[in-house]
């Protein structure tokens, strides 16, 4: 269904009891509501939770931000390599006031809230700049965009870069086959049948051309800069989940953003990657209910 969050209409899908316990779910850069897996959706429902899931601005079926000016990624990434200011169409505090506009719209006063990757950093911000709107704080595979941290593995900073000029159905397919390969759980491979039939799932639902919205994403993301400063501030309870053998973002990432937190909890787990494969769902899901236990 659609939901207008403040000034962003917003894709959004809810599963789970109307007296549930609100939980938050926010995904990563470039992708849908639907790449949270449906099977861990359940484990959560069964748990008890109200799960919100939603497109992020310029993904999916939402509002996109073609108006704005599309930043170039390559010539963002040279900026930030060389330490250069990048200029962002809007931020991730942006991002973050929009998913805070969508628990007003549903007439939620506080939430439980669960961010993956890019979805882990705008988690941080709404947590910072609205903390009685969060209970507790789960960060998957998120970074706080320290400096001294370190970059992806070759291959997955390939993979990413290898978006097709031309978006026809099957250079995207191939495109997001190579991806999600390069950046999976090396212990937890995803069968290739099913691979495609998410990537195709997800391409007829958002579309083939995205990359505009995914530049965009990205700009908000490099423009965003260190957040450790602000994580010092947070006393939500928190948990961390990193896989140790994430090559987008390594395992470095989770325990320093574990450590900027107080009394935040890290959960590294041995051969995830970057996505959320299914054996791993009962692990996630005991995570994200151990952190709202804490919140109690």
């Amino acid at each position: 269904m659609q939901i207008l969050a403040g000034a962003t209409t917003l894709e959004v899908e809810v599963d789970g009891p109307d007296q549930g316990e609100p939980l938050l779910l926010i995904m990563g850069l470039g992708m849908q509501l639907i790449a949270w897996p449906e099977g861990l959706v359940e484990q959560l429902v069964g748990r008890g939770f109200r799960v919100i899931r939603f497109d992020n601005r310029d993904a999916g079926r939402s509002q996109r931000f073609d108006a704005l000016n599309t930043p170039h990624p390559m010539w963002q990434g040279l900026r930030y390599a060389l330490h250069m200011p990048l200029q962002a169409p809007y931020t991730l505090s942006d991002m973050a006031d929009d998913a805070r506009a969508l628990l007003d719209a549903l007439d939620i006063r506080a939430a439980h809230v669960c961010g993956a990757s890019m979805g882990g950093m705008i988690a941080q911000h709404l947590a910072a700049c609205a903390p009685a709107r969060v209970k507790s704080l789960t960060l998957m595979m998120s970074s706080s965009g320290a400096r001294s941290l370190p970059g992806p593995k070759a291959a997955a900073r390939l993979a990413f870069l290898g978006r097709p000029v031309t978006p026809t159905p099957e250079a995207m397919l191939a495109h997001y086959l190579r991806l999600f390969q390069a950046i999976g759980s090396p212990a937890y491979p995803t069968p290739e049948a099913t691979l495609r039939a998410t990537i195709l799932r997800g391409l007829q639902r958002g579309g083939l051309d995205a990359g505009a919205g995914v530049a965009r994403q990205l700009a908000a993301i490099g423009a965003d800069g260190d957040r450790t400063p602000m994580l010092a501030s947070l006393t939500t309870p928190t948990q961390v989940i990193h896989g140790q053998s994430d090559p987008l973002l390594p395992l470095a990432h989770g325990r320093q953003l574990a450590q900027a937190i107080r009394h935040a909890r890290l959960e590294a787990v041995p051969g995830m990657g970057h996505d959320l494969p299914a054996p791993l769902w009962p692990l996630f899901a005991d995570c994200i209910e151990s952190a709202s236990r804490r919140a109690a």
